[in-house]
């Protein structure tokens, strides 16, 4: 009788309330227009959409992650920073995620926010850099953000475009 091989098991309640959060940072990147931007993750499946985030690397500001995030994610580092989440947001991964994604190690990050204003053209986006993290991007309407990305992940952004949503007045 062969036997399926499964990977690894989600862990149970008790583990991940023991597991800490991985720190990092999110861009809320808005044009001119006051639209965000928005990229779709090329390691699933899914359409799963989302702003750009990542690691803060060991001794680095969080400022300066959000930059180097920007530039490896977007391709660009055209952009200032117009506000700073007044607070730290968390967000949980899904248990079944968990032994899957930073090698099982955190059971979700704690992100530290900026809102950039994008400075360039559009035609100096590029997602496909050194170690791509979307295959596709576009400007998006704050209210549409929210039914694009995964369900995990919406509180959060409620959140934050509470805090940031009077941002995303068009410059017009």
């Amino acid at each position: 009788m062969s036997r399926k091989r499964q990977g690894p098991r989600a862990p149970e309640l008790a583990e991940l309330a023991r597991l800490p959060y991985r720190r990092g940072i999110g861009i809320m990147l808005l044009n001119r227009r006051g639209q965000v931007f928005a990229g779709q993750r090329g390691d699933t499946r899914a359409a799963a959409w989302q702003m750009p985030q990542g690691g803060i690397d060991e001794g680095e500001a969080p400022r300066d992650a959000a930059f180097r995030e920007l530039e490896e994610e977007v391709g660009t580092r055209r952009a200032e920073i117009i506000a700073e989440s007044a607070q730290w947001y968390s967000y949980d991964l899904p248990p079944a995620l968990v032994p899957k994604v930073w090698g099982g190690r955190y059971r979700g990050q704690t992100q530290k926010w900026f809102a950039m204003r994008f400075l360039g053209d559009d035609s100096e986006i590029d997602v496909a850099t050194a170690h791509p993290e979307f295959v596709a991007w576009r400007w998006v309407e704050l209210a549409e953000l929210p039914t694009l990305i995964v369900p995990f992940k919406r509180p959060l952004y409620r959140d934050l475009f509470a805090e940031f949503g009077h941002l995303a007045a068009s410059d017009r």
